[in-house]
């Protein structure tokens, strides 16, 4: 008889997970990634505040790099001329005024400051925004300078603005608020400043509307989508373009505080002025009509009907002109937009823009982009509109 005991099989593992199942993978690394970059990154790219504060740090660094610049050339100019007067003579001639600095409005600004002040500032925030495009990933156009049609927008924008400045001095002029004193230029003098103000009002219309309705009318929107979803989903869009609006437009009535010429009423002007070039935003698609509305109004004002505008006269203005009576309605030392006159043809450039225009309204990204939300986000990351898509 065998007493060799038999062989046992082993005994069976304690751990409840069979040996035989491969162990639990780790979680992957991109989504590990995606939650903690979720602070710095959502649906439309990095998220709207650190754009924010990235675009006002290079718009700041490289804004006083241009004005340490502006500012040695200003002291060495000065230097220079004191050593031209001294050599032959004659008494050091006072300071000059830099560029950059404001008007007091009791002297005519110089086209050549107004055109190299305002191009300069201009093509500042041309650069900042390619470089926020660059970083982010999107096309320069997207910031309000694309667009269908950019030329005949800019035109038809410009047509409208000298009708309505020339309908308003047509109405302070007709109830003899408005009094035109002498004709200042005659022959070919009329068309060499009336080409160079356009010009450089075309600068003013670019720099204004670009740097309060541009990238940060663009960047304030896409972040305030997630509020309008939170408020109305299929409205979302539309109601984060006009909380941005209303930022952008406060924004743009505290810069004109600086004017030294404004009151109350003309700033209160200033801001409607926003609305209205917001509303052009939104219904054209673009900034272009904005920009000639902004550039016509402008060149009406301190060119061919010599008035102050936002109280600073300009060099080369085709009439001397004086306001006359109660300055409520003749806009006083303001100008024509210091007239509560000036509200009812703001009121009508704002009816023209909703019977004239389809309302395409700004995309938030340009097709193709790379950064386009996808179809299968949620609807929750997603801007809503309920008249054209996001």
């Amino acid at each position: 008889m065998d007493l060799t005991p038999p062989q046992l099989s082993p005994e069976p593992a304690t751990n409840s997970r069979s040996p035989s199942l491969p162990d639990p993978a780790p979680p992957p690394r991109e989504l590990t990634q995606s939650n903690a970059m979720r602070a710095f990154f959502g649906p439309f790219g990095l998220r709207a505040l650190w754009s924010l504060l990235l675009y006002f740090a290079i718009l700041g660094a490289i804004a006083g790099g241009v004005f340490a610049i502006g500012h040695v050339v200003h002291v060495y100019r000065d230097h220079a001329a004191a050593a031209a007067a001294l050599k032959a003579g004659k008494p050091a001639p006072p300071p000059s005024k830099s560029f950059f600095a404001n008007r007091d409005g009791k002297e005519p600004q110089p086209v050549s400051a107004l055109i190299l002040g305002e191009g300069i500032a201009f093509l500042l925030y041309l650069l900042v925004s390619w470089l926020m495009a660059l970083i982010e990933r999107r096309k320069l156009s997207v910031f309000g300078l694309g667009g269908a049609h950019p030329i005949r927008r800019l035109l038809m924008g410009a047509v409208w603005g000298l009708a309505a400045i020339s309908l308003l001095i047509l109405t302070l002029h007709s109830f003899h608020f408005l009094t035109f004193d002498a004709r200042l230029d005659h022959g070919p003098s009329v068309l060499y400043f009336g080409a160079l103000l356009l010009f450089g009002f075309l600068l003013v219309g670019l720099l204004e509307e670009y740097s309060f309705r541009g990238y940060i009318q663009f960047t304030l929107t896409r972040g305030l989508v997630s509020l309008g979803n939170r408020i109305s989903p299929p409205h979302a869009r539309t109601i984060a373009f006009w909380i941005a609006s209303f930022l952008t437009s406060a924004i743009f009535l505290a810069a004109h505080t600086q004017n030294n010429g404004e009151n109350a009423l003309g700033l209160f002007q200033v801001f409607l002025a926003g609305v209205l070039f917001v509303i052009a935003l939104w219904r054209t698609g673009s900034l272009w009509w904005g920009i000639g509305f902004h550039m016509a109004w402008d060149w009406g004002q301190s060119f061919l009907y010599g008035v102050p505008d936002s109280g600073l006269l300009t060099q080369g203005r085709l009439f001397t002109t004086h306001a006359s009576g109660n300055p409520l309605f003749s806009g006083g030392t303001v100008g024509p937009e210091g007239s509560v006159l000036c509200i009812p043809i703001f009121l009508l450039a704002i009816a023209v823009l909703f019977f004239t225009h389809p309302s395409p309204q700004p995309p938030m990204e340009l097709p193709g982009s790379s950064l386009s939300p996808p179809a299968q986000d949620s609807a929750q990351d997603l801007p809503h509109s309920s008249s054209a898509p996001a």
